[in-house]
């Protein structure tokens, strides 16, 4: 047992022996490190100092040759005490001495002083102005503007309107034929403007007619014939209003200026026809806006379904006394001017701006679509009494105006939605009109 304990006793002494050499050379090389550091740190220190201390030696020696060349009468600059640099013990630079604090502010106030021995005051050259005098009253400032009729001549022309004028005196209808008009002022981007009339014989405004839309241009040909019925004796008393309007699908249409024609019967024999050519004005707008409505038609032929989709409302004229309505619309679809089917959306509370976004689908075969006619109302809902119309808009191939091009573009594009912006009317051509039951059927909304 003794000799192995021996050889135990000899390994431990050598593993301790091992572990102690590589301790050491550890530490040694830690020691080698921190040392190395040191001097590197000492190094940077000193070339900073010394490139610091000759930057400021060297711009002292380049002051003192500039205030030397200069014939200036500053005595404090010679009085400047010089910088002596040395180096201490340890090899570093030291500035022996500093200039006191007078000497420097002497030294700055002579720099910053002005000789104003040269400068000469006088007060003679200082001219009073004239105060502008009172009391005196411009006769120009109060003169009154000129009557309606100077003011009306003075309004800046929208291009020209021609038109024709003629009376059937055996019928009692006035004739009136919308030839062209030229020189219209651009509305759209693109330097054109999407062009249409509306007619009216004031003083009545609910029996008016409406052109076509002629796209993009500034001199559209209308050649567009109309005819109100009025008796001879009341042709003193009306006037004939042309409405020229920008038409604009997703926003409202720009009135560009309006005619009028007043007395129809002075100086002109209507039993023949008589040609004008008249300016156009700029107006305000229609006082009677009851609101505009945007809807969107699509019609699939081979499914035959004619999808109209109510997309909102702005505007609407307010119906109930908090200044607010409560609108829904009605769609009716008419064949022949029949009522065969309607529908309604929802009712929007408390606004005039309402949004509604529902689709109502009708069922109807092609052979028929040239007989049909949509009828859109908008209605205030009342819940006491009956609810009232707020204005209507009629779309067909028979309609006025805009519906007639809406409806051709909606035949003209299949399985695509048209949209378009409408004015509300006070009434349509096909408001009253008796209901018929017919071989139509709509998948989407609710009866009324």
């Amino acid at each position: 047992m003794a000799p192995r304990f021996k050889v135990s006793t000899a390994k431990n002494q050598e593993m301790l022996l091992l572990v102690l050499l590589i301790t050491s050379a550890c530490a040694g090389v830690l020691l080698l490190c921190v040392l190395t550091m040191c001097l590197v740190r000492l190094f940077k220190q000193h070339k900073s100092v010394d490139r610091t201390v000759w930057t400021l030696v060297n711009n002292h020696i380049d002051q003192d040759d500039e205030d030397t060349t200069k014939n200036s009468s500053l005595d404090s600059v010679s009085d400047l005490p010089d910088f002596d640099f040395s180096r201490d013990k340890g090899g570093m630079f030291r500035q022996s001495s500093l200039p006191p604090l007078q000497t420097r502010q002497q030294s700055l106030y002579h720099q910053m002083s002005l000789n104003l021995s040269n400068v000469e005051f006088s007060i003679k050259n200082i001219e009073r102005k004239e105060q502008p005098s009172l009391g005196k009253l411009k006769p120009d400032l109060y003169k009154q503007r000129s009557d309606d009729s100077q003011a009306e001549a003075e309004r800046p022309s929208h291009g020209t309107l021609s038109f024709s004028l003629a009376y059937d005196y055996r019928t009692e209808n006035l004739i009136v034929t919308v030839t062209r008009a030229d020189g219209l002022p651009a509305k759209d981007f693109s330097g054109t403007s999407d062009p249409y009339i509306k007619i009216y014989l004031l003083p009545d405004r609910k029996n008016k007619y409406q052109t076509r839309v002629h796209r993009k241009t500034l001199n559209p040909e209308f050649n567009e014939v109309f005819t109100f019925r009025v008796a001879v004796s009341e042709l003193p008393d009306r006037m004939l209003q042309f409405s020229i309007y920008d038409f604009d699908r997703f926003s409202r249409h720009d009135l560009i200026g309006t005619v009028v024609v007043g007395d129809l019967c002075e100086g002109a024999d209507l039993a023949i026809e008589n040609e004008y050519c008249m300016d156009i004005v700029c107006s305000k707008e229609d006082t009677n806006d009851l609101g505009e409505i945007m809807f969107s038609l699509c019609y699939l032929p081979t499914a035959g379904r004619l999808t109209c989709t109510i997309i909102k409302a702005r505007n609407l004229k307010a119906m109930d006394i908090t200044g607010a309505s409560d609108p829904y619309v009605k769609v009716s679809l008419l064949q022949q001017g029949k009522r065969v089917k309607k529908r309604k959306t929802s009712v929007k509370k408390s606004t005039l701006n309402p949004v509604y976004n529902e689709a109502i689908v009708f069922d109807v075969v092609p052979e028929q679509m040239e007989s049909l006619t949509l009828l859109i109302t908008v209605v205030d809902y009342d819940r006491i009494g009956h609810s009232e119309p707020i204005g209507c808009v009629e779309v067909g191939p028979s309609s006025p105006g805009l519906g007639t091009d809406h409806w051709n573009e909606m035949l003209q594009c299949p399985r695509k939605p048209v949209a378009y912006w409408y004015s509300l009317s006070d009434s349509c051509s096909a408001s009253s009109i008796p209901s018929l039951t017919g071989n139509f059927c709509m998948t989407n909304g609710t009866g009324s």
